[in-house]
């Protein structure tokens, strides 16, 4: 990796520079990672009951499956980067009730529900990467692409949270979040909001990080 990553930056610019960064998003770069996971077995332990807890629900496959896609290729590094800078947790105990939650810094990245016997994912990434000018006004949003990259539109909802440049997208069922997340404007969309948030430091979810479910996700 360049030089130009130095030692003493925060987040993944220690890892990469701004250029190497660009490149991932553009799928221009095939970033290295390490070859071994670094782990904490008494974590890994303390979600264990969970992990077989979610692996009995009704919409286990399918939520394997697409965390799966997601784990892919659309967290930099995810071995070098496990748990510090980014994470998975199951069954969280928060009032929403997902199934899985990947967070980095202080930020929910992607969120999977239980939507009767399927699943419902929440995306949320930068405004100005579904806008049709690149700006982050929201009378710009292109409401036509996002129909068009799902099954149904139906299937595809949206609002505008706090914030000048974030946006979430909510898509119901696997058969609509598959090819929402194979789109090459999406994927590159939700690579830049990954970095953005996990160059602003280390991951505060670390504790809740689920090793069991991270496993899917890395391909191990």
């Amino acid at each position: 990796m360049s030089n130009k990553a130095r030692r003493g930056a925060i987040g993944l610019r220690q890892f990469l520079d701004l250029d190497e960064q660009q490149d991932w998003i553009e799928g221009k770069a095939d970033l290295g990672d390490a070859d071994a996971r670094s782990e904490l077995l008494e974590q890994r332990f303390k979600y264990a009951a969970r992990v077989e807890k979610l692996l009995q629900r009704l919409q286990a496959q399918e939520v394997l499956d697409v965390l799966g896609l997601y784990g892919a290729n659309r967290i930099p590094m995810p071995r070098r980067t496990e748990r510090e800078y980014w994470s998975v947790s199951c069954l969280p105990s928060t009032s929403d009730k997902p199934l899985v939650r990947v967070n980095a810094s202080w930020m929910e990245l992607f969120t999977l529900y239980a939507d009767g016997e399927g699943i419902r994912s929440r995306f949320i990434v930068h405004l100005s990467d579904f806008t049709d000018d690149s700006s982050v006004m929201q009378d710009r949003l292109d409401e036509a692409f996002l129909e068009g990259a799902v099954a149904a539109p139906e299937d595809v909802s949206h609002y505008f949270p706090r914030g000048a440049d974030i946006f979430i997208v909510n898509v119901r069922g696997a058969a609509s979040t598959r090819p929402f997340m194979g789109s090459n404007r999406v994927l590159r969309a939700i690579r830049r909001f990954n970095l953005t948030h996990m160059n602003r430091g280390r991951n505060a979810y670390q504790a809740s990080h689920c090793y069991g479910i991270a496993d899917y996700m890395i391909g191990d």
